[in-house]
């Protein structure tokens, strides 16, 4: 065979597998068309609905249409957000396959001066105007029967909660009612209106009101109130640094009654009365029916848990009031805090347990080892100060906790008298809350119910938790711990909607640094010690100064004797040495973490390609192994 008729062979056959291949492949789109097949590669199933959200779509008791509004036309939208949409739509079209036939989405692009457009603006939904002129979208509206839900502007930044979002909002339009959420606040958490005297702006509700706003009734209840509404789902109690006996009482009813509250108290409200003051601790006499204690004259200190902040000085230091809490810190057991990563709690105190039997206990936050409890005023004297005297109780704190089970009256004697003036004043102009005669107290729990009680009450202020942002006119909020998941789970766990917890704990955040954050930990520690050994040397060198200087007479008083001289010398001597010891110290700490930096970037870089060209090598000695063989 002459080589010119070999090579048309060979090419004729080359030809003839490609279009092979193409037929496959084209035969294969039509056949595998309408056969659902996927498979979620990613960690943490990023792509897949839960199990809850699996099980709250099978129990759907109306049909769910949602309308995304999504400005795909648009050739300008940013490239993050036609990424979100697209990830977006993808993960929306599992609703449509778990639900069969429950839940149809619909998607609309409203171009300028459509029909859609104008449909979109009836909803509500927030366009943004573009540099170019041009309006974007994105946003949708789940609707079933005569009930609506819509998310004005869906936030990229916040892609970990799309499922809670759209699944919360397919549940609400099930029901027309919401349940209700009853707040005693001490803190301005409701907002405040404008004052005309101090020309201060009206003031908004906090993120987290906002966001149980768009699940349940809030209302406020008064500080003169003597009762709560038995209509209310679950009752907030944040930061109740004066309240009256009355609602003491009122609150004490409403829990024998089968009524359930988060408790918010605090030794150190950085946003609202500072540090506690002796004999005013609150809701004492209900604590101690509950079987705990609260110290509202003492705040923790946890020096593996520092948060680094900037203080007074502008100076960055490892603050431990400032307690950042790690995955480990959660009760792995409760649905609450199973699944949460990061909460921050500015200046806590602890809750500690008395015990009551009947009672369960359970804690769902807890310090590190090394913490100690100190007076709240230490939180303004600076951590050098708490550095000197720390001293570790070697023991794990209760930052939050959880009492279930049937409660026993905190006032045994029935409703108190109103001592307060300013309680009974309010009374006597408060219109009666009911035509109703008042109840009867209890004085054992009707049914069990369920109190959590938490420790702090600042991790409820905005910036403690999220940024607000405003980016191409949307308001985004950047969240960036758990502290406002725990609210909310916490919330949904007490009023009965625990299938929900484990869709929004979903949720990641930033992965810290472990290894780096142990060796900063180890370094620092050592040089704690060595620190308070230095300060100790310093104090006792100064009363041998002292003690040597009460043994002059009145001429050498301006004269250093041999022997004052010689101490001063030692502390000098040592004081270098100790330095030194210390730059040693800080240098190996960041040698450690520059070379664990190299590695992990070594590995980042030159990892994958070492695979591939191992496997490459493989593969092309076991070929040539096959065709020697042949």
């Amino acid at each position: 065979m002459s080589d010119k008729k070999r090579f048309f062979e060979k090419s004729f056959f080359s030809v003839l597998g490609l279009v092979l291949v193409l037929l496959i492949l084209v035969l294969a789109n039509i056949l595998f068309a309408r056969v659902n097949i996927r498979w979620d590669a990613t960690k943490e199933n990023l792509y897949s609905l839960s199990d809850s959200t699996e099980k709250i779509l099978g129990n759907l008791k109306q049909d769910v249409s949602i309308k995304v509004f999504y400005s795909k036309s648009v050739v300008n939208t940013p490239s993050y957000i036609k990424n979100y949409a697209n990830r977006m739509l993808d993960f929306l079209s599992e609703y449509e396959n778990f639900s069969n036939g429950k839940v149809k989405i619909e998607v609309y692009d409203p171009k300028a001066d459509s029909e859609e457009e104008e449909w979109a603006q009836k909803y509500g939904l927030e366009g943004v105007e573009l540099a170019t002129g041009e309006k974007i979208y994105l946003g949708l509206v789940a609707v079933a029967a005569d009930q609506e839900e819509i998310i004005k502007a869906l936030d990229s930044t916040n892609e970990e909660r799309l499922e809670y979002d759209i699944t919360r909002i397919i549940l609400r339009v099930q029901s027309p009612h919401k349940p209700k959420v009853g707040i005693i606040a001490g803190l301005p958490v409701l907002g405040q209106p404008p004052n005309p005297y101090t020309q201060q702006n009206p003031q908004p509700p906090w993120y987290f009101v906002t966001e149980l706003q768009k699940t349940y009734d809030v209302e406020e209840i008064r500080p003169d109130a003597q009762r709560i509404d038995p209509d209310i789902s679950l009752l907030l109690i944040i930061h109740p640094a004066g309240i009256g006996e009355g609602l003491q009482y009122a609150v004490d009813q409403f829990i024998l009654a089968g009524g359930s509250a988060v408790i918010f108290v605090d030794p150190f409200s950085t946003t609202g009365r500072g540090p506690g003051t002796a004999g005013t601790a609150p809701l004492k006499k209900l604590f101690d029916a509950w079987g705990i204690s609260f110290d509202n004259t003492k705040t923790l200190a946890d020096f593996s848990f520092a948060t680094r902040v900037r203080n007074e000085s502008n100076q960055i230091e490892d603050n431990p009031f400032w307690i950042s809490l790690p995955p480990e810190t959660f009760n792995a057991a409760s649905l609450i805090t199973s699944k949460l990563e990061s909460m921050l709690l500015p200046a806590p105190g602890v809750i500690q347990k008395t015990g009551i039997a009947g009672l369960t206990y359970e804690p769902l936050l807890q310090s590190s080892v090394n913490s100690a409890l100190v007076d709240s005023s230490s939180v303004r004297s600076g951590v050098d100060e708490i550095r000197r005297d720390f001293k570790p109780q070697n023991t794990k704190f209760d930052l939050a906790v959880k009492i279930t089970g049937t409660f026993q009256t905190a006032f045994k004697d029935g409703r108190p008298k109103v001592a307060d003036k300013a309680e009974a004043g309010a009374a006597k102009t408060t219109p009666p809350e009911s035509d109703q005669p008042p109840a009867a107290p209890l004085a054992t729990g009707l049914k069990p119910a369920t109190v959590i009680v938490v420790a702090d009450a600042d991790l409820l202020f905005d910036g403690y938790y999220f940024h607000r942002q405003n980016f191409l006119g949307f308001n985004i909020a950047r969240i960036f711990n758990d502290n406002l998941n725990f609210v909310l789970n916490s919330s949904e766990m007490l009023v009965g909607g625990p299938e929900l917890i484990n869709i929004r704990s979903r949720g990641k955040f930033e992965k810290p640094f472990t290894r780096v954050k142990a060796l900063e930990e180890k370094a620092q520690m050592k040089w704690l010690a060595r620190e308070q050994e230095l300060i100790k040397k310093v104090e006792e060198t100064n009363r041998e100064l002292e003690r040597l200087e009460g043994q002059k007479d009145a001429s050498q008083r301006l004269i250093a004797s041999s022997e004052q001289e010689a101490e001063i010398k030692k502390f000098q001597e040592e004081k270098r040495r100790i330095n030194k010891e210390l730059k040693i110290v800080r240098r190996n700490l960041r040698a450690e973490i520059e070379s664990l930096g190299r590695t992990v970037k070594l590995i980042n870089i030159f990892l994958m390609p070492l695979l591939i060209g191992i496997f490459g090598i493989v593969f092309a000695i076991l070929r040539r192994k096959k065709s020697a063989g042949v």
